[in-house]
């Protein structure tokens, strides 16, 4: 091999410098005149095309980089992804983890796939930001017919992952798409199901309830495919969309349903009011019964000690008594005849009746009652 390389480098020399004299000869004859130069013309630069030594290592670690980056025989998974391998187009069982993995350039190629958590919203709407790499796809909102067979429109966010265990089994019987093959036709079918058991006018009020049968439907036929392609995260009910003619009918009966609770209210706050009103009259009554009793038992208390106090009374006076306070009165007349001497006094006997005071001068009766 050496050999062939200084052959293949002497050949080179000899076609170099037989160009250069055929140069150099031509340049001679057309300046011969100037300056007397020898006849020497430029001379281009000596190629070593030796590969011996040191030189040949060189050309020969350069020429293995070019081709190391023309065929690439590695690759690298990042996080968040596994590698499909596949030899002469058979997927092996086991998907590459993360990290560098070399393969066979022509007879290896490594498929990667996403296994981060992805999310299909189905809208009426679809948002502009939606896209398949941003993990974020959006799909028109499921239409489908309650038990009358009115059109509903049903809005979904689905979350879920492939499954990174099974990647290589999926992709080998699903394909790329395995998404639009699996969840796609999963969640329409388990909405129709599901949706199509209930009137849309009931819908509203069971949304908790529809919400819960979709999410466990999804989930149960997802799970129940060979291998679990996918893990499911998460089925979101989002919008529950009605005829025009359904919502007002709903609307209606709302409105009357809010008429009646109003009704009910005010009976009841009439009732309150009433109730009220007669526990204060019952109260006032109360009050005045109390106040009433109180007077009364404070007149017989009265009345019961002004007849102990008569009784009392009564019992101390005696006849001694009775003549002494006579005397006394009689005491009293007997001064003011001595002021008035014109003055008539008519006694009664005993003191049963009030005597009588006359003055004469003045022609007035004062009547005087002396007990």
């Amino acid at each position: 091999m050496k050999e062939d390389n200084i052959y293949m480098a002497s050949d080179m020399n000899d076609y170099f410098n037989k160009k250069k004299s055929q140069g150099s000869g031509n340049s001679g004859g057309s300046s011969g005149g100037s300056g007397g130069g020898g006849g020497k013309g430029p001379q281009l630069p000596k190629i070593d095309f030796n590969m011996s030594g040191k030189k040949g290592i060189i050309y020969f670690i350069i020429a293995l980089i070019i081709l190391l980056a023309l065929a690439k025989p590695f690759t690298i998974i990042q996080e968040g992804e596994r590698g499909i391998l596949s030899t002469n187009g058979k997927y092996q069982d086991q998907a590459l983890l993360p990290g560098l993995h070399f393969i066979i350039p022509v007879i290896q190629k490594v498929y990667v796939v996403d296994t981060k958590v992805r999310i299909i919203n189905y809208a009426s709407r679809i948002e502009a930001t939606s896209g398949s790499q941003s993990g974020i796809k959006a799909k028109p909102a499921i239409t489908v017919l309650d038990k009358r067979g009115l059109p509903v429109s049903i809005e979904l966010t689905v979350q879920y992952r492939l499954n990174s265990q099974f990647a290589a089994q999926t992709i080998s019987n699903w394909g790329f798409s395995w998404e639009d093959k699996i969840i796609n036709p999963v969640v329409r079918d388990v909405v129709r199901n599901v949706v199509g058991k209930y009137d849309a006018e009931s819908l509203p009020q069971l949304r908790n309830k529809i919400a819960t049968e979709i999410d466990e439907g999804v989930r149960k036929s997802v799970t129940g495919l060979k291998n679990s392609p996918a893990d499911l995260q998460s089925v979101q009910l989002r919008e529950i969309g009605l005829p025009s003619k359904v919502r007002e009918q709903i609307e209606r009966v709302q409105v009357a349903k809010q008429e009646v609770q109003r009704a009910e209210q005010e009976v009841q706050k009439a009732k309150q009011d009433a109730l009220k009103r007669a526990a204060e009259a019952e109260g006032i009554a109360q009050k005045k019964r109390i106040e009433a009793q109180g007077i009364a038992d404070a007149v017989t208390i009265e009345a019961k000690a002004n007849a102990q106090a008569n009784k009392i009374i009564a019992a101390s006076l005696t006849t001694k008594l009775l003549k002494l306070e006579q005397m006394k009165v009689q005491t009293e007349f007997n001064k003011a005849l001595q002021v008035n001497k014109d003055a008539k006094i008519f006694l009664t006997p005993g003191g049963s009746t009030p005597n009588i005071w006359v003055d004469m001068k003045n022609n007035h009766q004062t009547k005087t009652s002396i007990k």
